[in-house]
């Protein structure tokens, strides 16, 4: 299986999230099975139905993060240089019409939230942007039409 790059802070977000999930999550979940079941006929109870549910969604995702976990190559930016934007950069990018400036630093996917600024390596604007360097235009296909941003700065931090 391939390696998924991520940052140190990602992966610990991932492992805080599986630890919670098997020390507080599952225990919970298997008490509230436990108590349903003490309340009778489990095929007309619907405290036991939605705790079983909710049991199959904590399992799966345990399933999921110790998968992707397992894969992780953390990479740290702090240990990148340069003026090429690469996994981990974070570019101030300006909007070419519009002059909006904003920045993003560029992570692995399982980490992107694009409202705290975090892209996603595989989303169209981090594969535009990754080789280019400062000064340089590129140009991004949005549902809304084609994007040129300019790259103003490119930080590792």
């Amino acid at each position: 299986m391939d390696r998924i790059p991520m940052t140190a802070e990602g992966c610990a977000q991932l492992e805080e999230e599986l630890k919670n999930l098997k020390s507080v999550e599952r225990p919970a979940v298997i008490a509230a099975i436990a108590e349903a079941r003490e309340h009778g006929d489990l095929s007309e109870n619907a405290e036991y139905h939605a705790a079983r549910e909710k049991q199959g969604f904590i399992e799966g995702r345990i399933k999921e993060l110790e998968s992707v976990i397992s894969v992780v190559e953390v990479i740290d930016p702090k240990t990148l240089s340069g003026d090429v934007v690469r996994f981990g950069a974070t570019v101030l990018v300006v909007d070419e019409e519009t002059d909006e400036e904003t920045t993003y630093q560029i992570v692995g996917q399982h980490e992107a939230n694009l409202e705290g600024g975090k892209l996603s390596v595989g989303a169209p604007l981090a594969r535009a942007l990754i080789g280019k360097s400062i000064g340089d235009s590129v140009e991004v296909r949005t549902p809304g039409g084609i994007k040129a941003y300019e790259i103003l700065e490119v930080e590792f931090k």
